[in-house]
């Protein structure tokens, strides 16, 4: 998905001729992070999702739509995904909500970690908000659902705003993949059960933007995704 495009449904009164939700996709880091803009459109109200890098072209993509950035959201903390929370939020100053407290570790490595993969503003931080299981974050009028899903990493969150079947969802599910298990904290039977026990019970006609990559639906991979479709846990058992 390129910056821009947008994933639109409607609910009951959005502005005329407008969605309540729109998504702006920035690709960021040199990993081709999918930073995301969330809005409000009835406000103008917005929240920057994963701000792993690209801090100038965020702030262009907040001027060129007109919004206000209200808050940082972020689903764990990888440094392709969190390098940047700092340094954008002392600049728009707006509080960080997420992720869980379990991915603390992982938060405290960021500037050692940034170092290694050319992100030299990567620093730590401190939510201002950690979040957990059945919580719900706000943008403009918009309310999201947060689910816990670990497995790729413990305190990784998914954003679900119900009414538009939209799910920012981070490193747990790839269009035909999912994601890595092989860092510290990491466990695949964890993931694959926060993928079939939260994810895909959310409904086939959900669709999701992934840390990396395209969208896809949930229906989509529950029917084909080779790690944790309904077949490929038939064949596992």
């Amino acid at each position: 998905m390129a910056e821009d495009q947008t994933h639109a449904a409607p609910t009951a009164a959005p502005p005329p001729g407008e969605p309540p939700l729109r998504v702006a996709v920035i690709p960021v880091t040199p990993f081709a992070q999918n930073c995301s803009l969330l809005w409000c459109t009835a406000t103008r109200r917005a929240a920057v999702v994963d701000p792993g890098g690209g801090v100038p072209t965020i702030l262009e993509a907040v001027r060129r739509h007109g919004l206000t950035v209200e808050r940082i959201l972020v689903t764990h903390g990888h440094v392709d995904h969190a390098a940047a929370v700092a340094d954008l939020a002392e600049r728009l100053k707006v509080p960080v909500e997420g992720p869980g407290r379990q991915d603390d570790y992982w938060i405290a490595e960021l500037a050692g970690h940034g170092a290694a993969y050319g992100m030299p503003y990567a620093r730590p931080f401190t939510p201002d908000r950690w979040l957990g299981d059945g919580d719900t974050v706000t943008v403009g009028a918009l309310t999201l659902q947060v689910l816990h899903c670990p497995g790729h990493t413990p305190g990784h969150v998914v954003f679900f705003h119900a009414p538009s079947r939209f799910a920012v969802v981070g490193d747990v599910l790839f269009r035909g993949s999912v994601g890595r298990t092989d860092f510290p904290g990491g466990s695949f039977e964890a993931l694959a059960a926060s993928i079939r026990g939260k994810l895909f019970p959310l409904g086939d006609d959900v669709t999701f933007l992934p840390g990396h990559g395209e969208t896809s639906t949930f229906g989509q991979e529950r029917q084909g995704n080779p790690f944790v479709s309904d077949q490929a846990v038939r064949g596992q058992g």
